[in-house]
């Protein structure tokens, strides 16, 4: 596309202005590492899933004459070679004269300290912890709270590094096989046992993720997030359904730091150059170093490798599709932004959403949009989120040419309340088959009674009074689609919609104005009855 490197421009325009305002930042801080695609994730990307794992009683050797030990439980015994602490809560009657005293860690003798700190839970496990402040985000704040040391044991493809001392160059999914061996021939393992825990895979690889410690660039999403919390919360932006604002609140209440840098070869590239002591600057090209900072002139620059996040790029897109940014004021961002709806997957709410708000306050002064329609996600009938892998996504063109668009249009739609997930079924295609073949019928019937129109004499009584029913039973109706449709109850207005044509029209009032055998049809009737069924396919059509 031609305005391809206008939005480019845009997204390079973003993040000098940011980092200007001290907005972004680069710093080294605990990140969520896909060790398959080797590159940092936001938290956002890390999906939580609950893992039937185990749980290791390993015991220390105390530093003192004795042959004392203290024992600990974990539930990745691999990482124990970047151990630094072992940490108790400071009230635990067990360890308090431990409290300032050495512990050797297995297989690798390292003396390590003992501290308290209340962070420690005293009914979990053994109520001691090994503290881990390279490879676990807790630990980090501990270790950083108690100026520990931080041994990084692990390479960025997940195999132990020469900092681990043991098992280098070995996948450290496997070396925790290896390593419980060792700990139990060793005499340091006490017990396994059976334990269910939260563990964070990449949504883009499905690789287990790797907490760890990196250099990256940072969005501060504090100074960011007021005016975007306001605007939903005043309802100045209106969620649909309305459950999805706590869910917002709550995240924007707690919002953390974005890590905005990828280690990927897709997107725009970092607008930062180093000089060879490390030096960095920042800003839209090499020229413009040397312009803004004098001391760059005569030295070799490098550009940083690393690429941006793709949703800082998408961020902009309310506005800058209208290069509301690059170019301010024009006639079609005036016209377009803000837009009215935007219609997307619960999902994606922090991912895009939230920071389109952001971003549409911070550089347009007002709110991307008024109306957010999260959908539900696709799940088949065993609840499963439909899926290349599983194979249970439907081919739809197949199911479009077995039922026809419109009935798998009204299957869709009507087993699609807002903002929950759809179980897929192929009844409901079925049923909206049987829908579209009432209508055909409907219509089959009115052109069955052409022949035989008649204007003579008077509409009947039956008849008149049907009429007046119908049309208090269809104005009724359309008041209340029209108030569905603009709270975005969009499946109960069909919902609606087939109760009326269904019961009200054809098995009610078009037996209630049918004409006798052979008799004629009045003109007057069947006209209104046409009305009727244009009014009904208007009302349908959305």
């Amino acid at each position: 596309s031609s305005d391809l490197p206008d939005y480019y421009e845009s997204v390079i325009k973003v993040f000098v202005d940011l980092y200007k305002k001290g907005k972004i930042y680069r710093g080294k801080r605990m990140i969520n590492w896909d060790v398959r695609a080797k590159t940092a994730l936001s938290d956002e990307e890390v999906i939580h899933k609950e893992v039937a794992g185990k749980i290791y009683h390993l015991r220390y050797k105390l530093d003192v004459p004795s042959e004392e030990y203290i024992t600990i439980a974990t539930v990745r015994p691999e990482t124990i070679l970047g151990d630094s602490a072992i940490c108790v809560h400071p009230k635990d009657d067990r360890y308090k004269d431990l409290v300032g005293k050495f512990a050797f860690v297995p297989l690798i003798n390292r003396r390590i300290p003992i501290i308290a700190d209340d962070y420690v839970e005293i009914e979990f496990g053994t109520g001691a912890l090994k503290v881990t402040p390279a490879h676990d985000m807790n630990d980090f704040v501990l270790g950083q709270k108690y100026n520990l040391e931080v041994i990084d044991t692990m390479n960025d493809d997940g195999t132990l590094s020469e900092a681990a001392g043991l098992y280098i160059g070995q996948d450290r999914i496997e070396v925790r096989k290896i390593i419980t061996k060792d700990l139990d021939a060793a005499g340091n393992l006490v017990k396994i046992e059976d334990y269910t825990h939260q563990v964070g895979f990449s949504e883009r690889t499905d690789a287990i993720v790797e907490p760890r410690l990196s250099l990256q660039w940072w969005v501060d999403m504090k100074k960011l997030a007021a005016p975007a919390l306001e605007a939903v919360m005043s309802d100045e932006i209106s969620f649909h359904p309305a459950k999805f604002k706590n869910l917002y609140r709550h995240w924007m209440e707690g919002i953390k730091d974005w890590c905005i840098s990828r280690q990927l070869w897709w997107g725009h590239r970092i607008p930062a150059w180093y000089d060879e002591e490390g030096n960095f600057y920042v800003a839209h090209n090499e020229a413009e170093v040397n312009a803004n900072y004098p001391e760059t002139i005569g030295k070799k620059l490098t550009q940083d490798a690393d690429c941006l996040d793709t949703w800082f790029s998408s961020w902009l897109w309310p506005f800058e599709v209208f290069k509301g940014l690059s170019n301010p004021g024009n006639a079609e961002v005036n016209y377009y932004y803000p837009t009215s709806t935007l219609v997307t997957a619960p999902e994606i709410i922090f991912f895009w959403v939230a920071r389109m708000i952001m971003a549409g306050e911070e550089y347009m002064g007002k709110i991307p949009f008024k109306d957010v329609y999260f959908t539900g996600i696709v799940r088949d009938k065993q609840g499963r989120k439909m899926s290349k892998s599983l194979g249970n996504s439907p081919d739809l063109l197949g199911l479009i040419d077995q039922y026809g668009a419109d009935a798998v249009r009204f299957g869709i739609m009507i087993a699609s309340p807002a903002g929950n997930d759809l179980l897929f079924d192929e009844s409901t295609l079925e049923q909206g088959r049987n829908f579209n073949s009432k209508l055909w019928n409907a219509a089959k019937l009115l052109k069955m009674w052409e022949p035989r129109i008649s204007n003579e004499g008077k509409v009947p009584e039956d008849a008149a009074f049907a009429m007046d029913w119908f049309q208090a039973k269809l104005s009724a109706t359309q008041l209340e689609v029209d108030e569905m449709l603009k709270t975005f109850r969009l499946s109960e207005a069909l919902k609606t919609i087939y109760g009326l044509i269904w019961d009200d029209f054809c098995s009610w009032y078009l037996e209630w104005i049918k004409p006798g055998f052979e008799q004629p049809m009045h003109q007057g009737v069947y006209e209104r009855t046409v009305e009727f069924y244009d009014a009904l396919l208007q009302l349908l059509h959305p």
